[in-house]
């Protein structure tokens, strides 16, 4: 058994980029796509294929955007988890839950050092956090979250794609939400690494949304 211990009440450490100001978080994901956040969630929790009962862990989960809705859909007999290095994402994510009603375990943690045991997780979502990342940690989260998923467990990542003809939409999402990093990186690009991780089947299920693609992969097993 591997675990990684963490205080998950103390600030965590990361060379990814972190964003604190989520109290404005909400608000400004959806101006920046088009009055349509609960859309772009929603896609991402149908695309990580989510079962009644599954466990799910949402990595990056900021305000708890995709836990909350992806927690819905495993049901009462299903459980999730979601971390952030953010104390202040992981603060507001916990008080929509409790208003919700809802039983969710928000912690503060990083994707390259998760603090949960092996093969505990039947899904694993990453919604636009993968490109904070420098490379070496995207290779050192993805080792993690293979660690932790079950074996025939699944990864949904939804992220940046490749700017094209919309590129001037892509520039109003990106640089003011997500940073140069954003602005540099594409979805496709982690075909690659999924690969050298171990993953297999990677697909990239449906269209985008505005400038966000989707990735999803599986862990070998049953």
């Amino acid at each position: 058994m591997h675990t990684h211990a963490h205080d998950h009440e103390s600030p965590a450490q990361t060379e990814g980029r972190l964003i604190r100001w989520a109290s404005f978080y909400d608000a400004l994901a959806n101006i920046l796509t088009l009055g349509q956040v609960g859309r772009l969630r929603q896609m991402t929790v149908d695309h990580a294929l989510l079962q009644p009962g599954e466990t799910l862990l949402d990595v990056g989960c900021g305000t708890g955007g995709v836990t909350i809705p992806a927690k819905l859909r495993v049901g009462e007999q299903g459980s999730a988890a979601g971390i952030d290095p953010s104390l202040e994402m992981i603060a507001i994510a916990r008080r929509k839950a409790q208003r919700a009603g809802i039983k969710i375990d928000f912690r503060i943690g990083v994707i390259e050092l998760l603090p949960f045991p092996d093969e505990v997780f039947d899904v694993v979502t990453a919604s636009l956090m993968i490109h904070h990342l420098p490379g070496h940690l995207q290779v050192q989260g993805l080792a993690e979250i293979w660690r932790v998923l079950k074996p025939g467990g699944r990864i949904l990542v939804a992220d940046m794609t490749r700017p094209g003809a919309s590129s001037h939409k892509r520039s109003l999402m990106t640089f003011p939400l997500h940073h140069r990093r954003g602005a540099q990186f594409d979805i496709e690009d982690l075909a690659k690494p999924l690969a050298d991780a171990r993953f297999e089947k990677t697909e990239q299920p449906g269209a985008c949304f505005l400038t966000v693609g989707f990735l999803r992969a599986k862990k070998p097993g049953p």
